[in-house]
């Protein structure tokens, strides 16, 4: 039925794009009787429809079928973790036997109810290390319909479905612990009682707090501005002794160009009497990643989680 929607659909804009094309021709005048016979316009190609715009979400054959019986896909998968899994991994992405990526199969993405799954479950690539499995009929219809339960779960690229097991608590850290570390690490750019205070109510959910903290992007530093919009400045130092300080717009190792105050641009050729230093205001968070530990991450975050 779900097909016959998509035809039915598909016909109905061809027939409207045609209708729409004919409005578009100017409509026809009398003219007098012809003296001779009237020339047979030249055929017109059939109309296209229109293209899938990019706002458009496409559709895929894991996307074309009803939802199948709670009872059939539980059933389906107990077999495949007990049948399936090692070769084609627990999340269907590819196991450790070297069985391939079923979200991802074509074949599994045609397969309707079993009928492209079960000759391979018998045997058909034998020779390509699928061995055949013994299985009734029913349980590979099962497998196949749990399959496609995954698939149609899944997101883009094959990524795994989505699991209802909850997300790990990232408040899992020592406060105090946090608290020293943000003294010795983060106090210099960053106070709990300046661009800090409250982070916790501003940012609730603790692993978006988080993700914030270690990028950069949950204070401002002391002057309150967010660490993350402020921009790459760089310091020019000619030959002369001049400085000049600007907004980095471009670099490479030929030129150097700054915006000053006047929003002016400035490039000045690089060599070796001339000294460029670049500001990034993320330096510290950038070079922390090399070094920071699951641990301190999780006492940070949970001493951050406090400043309420």
């Amino acid at each position: 039925m779900q097909i016959e929607r998509v035809l039915t659909a598909a016909a109905a804009g061809f027939v409207l794009l045609l209708g729409s094309v004919a409005a578009q021709q100017p409509p026809a005048t009398p003219s007098p009787a012809p003296t001779a016979p009237a020339q047979t316009p030249p055929a017109q190609p059939p109309a296209q429809p229109p293209a899938q715009g990019r706002g458009r979400v496409a559709t895929f054959p894991a996307q074309q079928r009803p939802a199948a019986d709670p009872a059939v896909i539980a059933r389906g998968k107990s077999l495949y973790a007990s049948v399936c899994a090692a070769c084609h991994g627990a999340d269907a992405r590819g196991g450790q036997l070297g069985g391939p990526n079923l979200l991802r199969s074509q074949l599994a993405l045609n397969d309707q109810d079993g009928e492209l799954i079960m000759p391979i479950v018998k045997g058909a690539r034998a020779e390509r290390g699928m061995p055949p499995i013994p299985m009734p009929d029913e349980d590979i219809k099962a497998v196949a319909v749990y399959i496609h339960s995954l698939q149609a779960a899944g997101r883009p690229q094959g990524a795994p479905p989505m699991s209802e097991a909850p997300l790990p608590d990232p408040l899992v850290g020592d406060v105090g612990a946090g608290e020293k570390f943000f003294a010795a690490k983060c106090s210099n750019c960053h106070s709990p009682t300046g661009d800090l205070q409250g982070i916790a109510t501003r940012v609730p959910d603790p692993r978006t707090l988080q993700a914030a903290w270690v990028a950069g992007s949950a204070g401002g530093g002391r002057g309150g501005r967010g660490a993350a919009g402020k921009p790459l400045t760089a310091t020019i130092t000619l030959p002369t002794g001049e400085k000049i300080t600007g907004r980095l717009v471009q670099i490479d190792h030929f030129l150097v160009t700054v915006a000053l105050d006047d929003n002016s641009l400035r490039s000045v050729n690089r060599d070796d009497k001339t000294k460029v230093e670049i500001n990034d205001p993320l330096a510290a968070h950038k070079a922390m990643l090399s070094t920071l530990t699951d641990t301190d991450m999780h006492d940070v975050t949970a001493y951050l989680a406090t400043l309420k």
